[in-house]
């Protein structure tokens, strides 16, 4: 493996990767001038599932694979990487062991940013260090959301659920078989949620046109009890 410093291209490498996405040019400009590029050889593992990493990596040539491997011992590709993507960028701020591993699958030029290195240049410019908070911000947020998602589409799971098994065994109306009389509160407390979730939730299957009301009994499809 050789190890030379890289051309500009490195710049415009780093406009791509989210991590950067609110730092200015002339921050950009000083990390641009950390990279180092190296070559790697076809069949060579850059990064090791398992080993903790203190590099991210931009590919500037070449295509990896990433994999991980399985339960049984098995390599599972999970992802191949070409020319612009990048990879390993949150070992810049951690010390966590790598999830998977990177492996070259032709010859490949890649620019490489140290974890010491990154985080110099944080401790002495503050404009640096709002950005990536800014950027790490974000990500949490979208974590957040999209957890809170998954936990909706799990109590939306639960809910029908529990209505489907209420109706079993009532008369098929039109399709339909109806559950016994129940309210919000009675839903929730059956599957361990708020009432107020429940609602959106009843309202939403509704909408999708799964779910009818008849007074105070819900109606749900026959040929799903």
């Amino acid at each position: 493996m050789t190890t030379v410093r890289p051309s500009k291209e490195a710049l415009n490498s780093l406009r791509t990767i989210p991590l950067f996405a609110a730092v200015n040019d002339d921050d950009l400009e000083a990390i641009a001038e950390l990279l180092i590029e190296r070559r790697i050889p076809k069949g060579q593992t850059i990064v090791e599932e398992g080993l903790s990493g203190d590099y991210m990596y931009i590919l500037a040539a070449g295509e990896v694979k990433v994999t991980k491997l399985s339960g049984d011992g098995r390599e599972k590709i999970l992802e191949l990487l070409g020319q612009g993507d990048f990879f390993g960028e949150m070992s810049l701020l951690d010390n966590a062991v790598r999830s998977a591993s990177v492996k070259s699958l032709t010859d490949t030029r890649i620019l490489a940013l140290s974890r010491s290195d990154f985080l110099k240049e944080l401790r002495h410019n503050p404009d640096l260090s709002m950005a990536v908070i800014q950027e790490l911000t974000h990500r949490v947020r979208q974590m957040d959301e999209q957890a809170s998602s998954l936990s909706f589409q799990r109590v939306k799971e639960r809910t029908q659920g529990l209505l489907l098994r209420l109706a079993k065994g009532s008369p098929v109306r039109e399709g339909r078989r109806a559950t016994p009389v129940l309210t919000h509160q009675q839903i929730a407390d059956m599957i361990g949620t708020s009432r107020e979730t429940v609602t959106r939730i009843v309202k939403r299957l509704k909408n999708q046109g799964w779910l009818a009301q008849e007074g105070k009994k819900y109606l749900v499809p026959a040929d799903e009890v």
